[in-house]
């Protein structure tokens, strides 16, 4: 698909556009398009700080359909994922796979419903595991994971020359939201009406099942989906367990939430990795290798658009910039500050919250192991940061 194709798709949902300043921003359309050979987008309507649809596209083969990220959880989020499958022309029972790209609820929320409604297999990464999950073991780690888990470990948690690297597949895992953030201060955790209405879901059976990956795929494993074979990408940065989906074929790339059109993905510094930032840097590096042979990236949010380069390029500019302006700001305030402190000079104040100190903690800690910044806890157990 070229970029005139891109153009069409854009245009369906132009009326709309002028109200946002961000494509991801844009309420879900009900129009249902071929994005790519084989490929359709299916806009599912979403209620999350800055967004207002993902992306769940439908990859169609002679078994039946393949679906991308099928949305939030809930009974409401199952009854609009079955109504786009309706418009689709697509019956529930030739669902035979649910491919979920990380474990973000928008993402796998109607995963556990379709595995358990039709048998569909759920696709994943080998790292996907959802936080509150404890059945869920490190067994069978995988040689991808043993290496990143080697090559990082959490601030402070590398004193013990004991330490062993390899045996923590934890240490690709994110911080516990229940536990105080490693910066210091409150638990990262959503807000408690966000928390209820996850326990309520969780405590009635058949609201939420958990979607318990079939098939987990390491690095550059293929999978056959829309008769044509995709590479699985892992793409840690956004979440630890984000995966790709390259189809060399057609040129189709399936970012997920690695690499979107307008907005750049939040970037975790709860992840166990002395730099979050780094790893993501590493990621966009990984996918701008496949440029040359991308012609329609369909992201997971906002418009299939044509040039994986050139947004790569804007996104690792834009984290450039930002940690131009924690050096700007460490000037203006003129003594080492709170990871909350550095967090109201990147983000405006509707943005402030465990989400905006997780950012800017990735972005000090970068700078702390390239050398441009020093931290110290204080003690009141906050961390602090000059930055140089």
């Amino acid at each position: 698909m070229g970029s005139g194709d891109n153009q069409q798709v854009q245009g369906a949902v132009a009326p709309t556009a002028p109200k946002y300043r961000k494509q991801e921003q844009e309420p879900a359309s009900r129009t249902i398009t071929e994005v790519a050979p084989g490929v359709l987008r299916l806009q599912l309507p979403i209620h999350l700080p800055g967004l207002g649809h993902v992306n769940c596209y439908a990859l169609e083969d002679e078994r039946g359909f393949a679906v991308v990220d099928p949305g939030m959880p809930g009974p409401r989020a199952w009854k609009e994922l079955q109504d786009a499958l309706k418009r689709a022309g697509i019956p529930l029972k030739r669902v035979h796979t649910a491919i979920v790209t990380h474990s973000h609820p928008d993402h796998f929320g109607g995963a556990g419903k379709l595995r358990r409604e039709t048998g569909a297999e759920i696709v994943t990464h080998k790292s996907f595991r959802l936080r509150w999950n404890p059945t869920e073991t490190d067994d069978d780690v995988d040689v991808e994971t043993q290496a990143l888990a080697s090559s990082s470990c959490m601030h402070d948690a590398c004193d013990d020359a004991d330490h062993d690297h390899t045996a923590r597949h934890e240490s690709i895992r994110e911080h516990d939201w229940n536990l105080p953030a490693p910066w210091g201060g409150n638990p990262p955790r959503p807000d408690w009406k966000r928390r209820l209405r996850w326990n309520v879901l969780r405590s009635v059976p058949g609201l939420m099942p958990t979607p318990t990956p079939t098939t987990r795929l390491r690095e550059a494993d293929t999978v056959t989906f829309a008769k044509r074979e995709w590479v699985a990408i892992h793409t840690p940065g956004h979440t630890a367990d984000h995966l790709c989906l390259f189809d060399p074929t057609e040129g189709t790339f399936l970012s997920g939430d690695h690499v979107l059109p307008t907005i750049t993905p939040h970037i975790s510094g709860l992840m166990k990795f002395a730099d979050p930032l780094q790893l993501f840097f590493d990621s966009l590096d990984k996918v701008r290798e496949f440029s040359g042979q991308v012609r329609t990236v369909l992201p997971a949010h906002g418009h299939p658009f044509p040039d994986l380069a050139k947004r790569v390029d804007e996104i690792k500019h834009h984290h450039v910039g930002r940690l131009d302006r924690l050096r700007e700001a460490y000037r203006e305030l003129g003594r080492a500050a709170t990871v909350s402190e550095y967090s109201h000079y990147l983000f405006s104040p509707r943005a402030q919250g465990a989400m905006a100190d997780s950012e800017s903690y990735a972005h000090l800690e970068h700078l702390v192991q390239q050398g441009g910044a020093e931290s110290h806890r204080r003690t009141d157990g906050m961390l602090a940061y000059e930055v140089g």
